[in-house]
């Protein structure tokens, strides 16, 4: 039976701000995420999508400064507990799965060892419970795969694998950047399916992290675009694709290939470069590349204010995006 998207949300991220060498990399963002839900952050390279999951679960990295905000999980702020509590807390509260599995995971420790690992017992312990999150996430011959290493696995089977043990433990809240980047197609089809899956006969939230717009639209309930630390439009994603209502969201659009475009035919393209986080303006950080850009947008930040049916925009010219 499936589990309806609750309306309180699980996970939020309030006013979350990041700086690597006094350069602000994320800059007041804010999100939420409901149980059953959906949500993907999307945006290019570097917008600092992968450094807001990592202050989520609490894995940032040294270089990295939080500045202000909160993550809550199910109200419980998760940047103000020691580090022993918050270690308590990942894989049986809140998960994350990486990009690349094969680099992930221990190439020295067997799948089930693994596995069981998040549980917190020995795969003796845990070997039936082991076996049946196998077979959900879809490994067939879990009885074997279980001794296998993950140097014997294909990129989508060690995939699956770190998609099982993320959720052995049935977490409220799992994170996922990028799940699918090294993958084919095919197999690229088959995870994103799995976990729709599991968000809803689970009730899991999940957070997606990814650059591709088309498994946006595949997957997720809700959007919000990152450009350059900060949220530029969230909203619906059958609303925000029929018509985005900010100009770099709708310049993402229009560089989709189309099957009805003509062979060869050049692809749109954004002009111009995100600017590195040491030149981010006080202003808008999109004005430099964006056709709708007057004189308010490179001397005001426009706030990310409320468009009506769960939509809201970070642009002064909302209205008139196309």
């Amino acid at each position: 039976m499936s589990t309806a998207v609750s309306s309180a949300a699980i996970l939020e991220i309030r006013d979350l701000s990041l700086s690597i060498g006094g350069a602000r990399v994320v800059d007041g963002l804010s999100c939420a995420v409901r149980p059953g839900e959906v949500l993907a952050l999307v945006g290019e390279s570097g917008c600092g999508k992968s450094l807001t999951a990592l202050a989520a679960i609490g894995l940032l990295p040294h270089a990295v400064t939080l500045e202000g905000g909160e993550v809550l999980l199910d109200g419980e702020n998760l940047v103000a507990l020691p580090e022993r509590r918050l270690r308590s807390m990942r894989g049986r509260r809140i998960a994350m799965i990486f990009q690349e599995p094969l680099a992930a995971l221990d190439q020295l420790a067997t799948v089930g060892t693994q596995v069981a690992e998040a549980t917190g017992r020995s795969v003796a312990a845990a070997r039936e419970e082991v076996l049946a999150m196998l077979a959900e996430v879809g490994i067939s011959d879990p009885a074997r795969r279980i001794g296998q290493y993950p140097f014997e696995l294909s990129g989508g089977m060690a995939q699956r694998v770190m998609i099982a043990t993320a959720l052995i433990s049935r977490p409220a809240v799992l994170i996922a950047d990028e799940p699918t980047t090294a993958l084919d197609v095919t197999i690229q089809a088959q995870i994103l399916d799995l976990l729709r899956r599991l968000a809803a006969d689970r009730g899991t939230a999940i957070v997606l992290i990814t650059h591709d717009m088309g498994v946006v639209a595949d997957i997720a309930e809700r959007v919000a675009v990152m450009y350059a630390g900060r949220i530029a439009e969230t909203g619906p994603t059958a609303a925000l694709f029929a018509r985005p209502r900010h100009p770099y969201t709708a310049l993402l659009l229009a560089a989709l290939p189309r099957l009805s475009d003509e062979p060869k035919a050049p692809l749109a393209v954004i002009q111009g470069q995100v600017p590195l986080p040491s030149a981010f303006s006080a202003a808008c950080r999109f004005a430099d590349r964006c056709p709708l850009a007057t004189e308010r947008c490179r001397a005001e930040q426009p706030p990310l204010r409320d468009m009506g049916e769960g939509r809201q925009s970070a642009c002064w010219h909302a209205e008139l995006v196309q």
